[in-house]
């Protein structure tokens, strides 16, 4: 799919203070989650129906 939807860095830099602070184990790539979040509501997608591009469906909808 060429058409996905990508945060670019400026959006990514006013997001990151809102983000919390990893305790332990590594966080997830957020660019890649927040960018699916966005992709799935904007087409109107079911979670499941996500690209594989955006990680696990499951990791979306639990962060969405």
């Amino acid at each position: 799919m060429s058409n996905l939807f990508w945060l670019t860095d400026a959006q990514m830099a006013r997001l990151e203070p809102f983000f919390p602070k990893s305790h332990g184990k590594p966080r997830v790539d957020d660019r890649r989650v927040l960018s699916g979040i966005i992709f799935i509501n904007r087409n109107g997608l079911r979670w499941r129906n996500a690209p594989k591009e955006y990680g696990p469906a499951k990791t979306l909808y639990n962060r969405w």
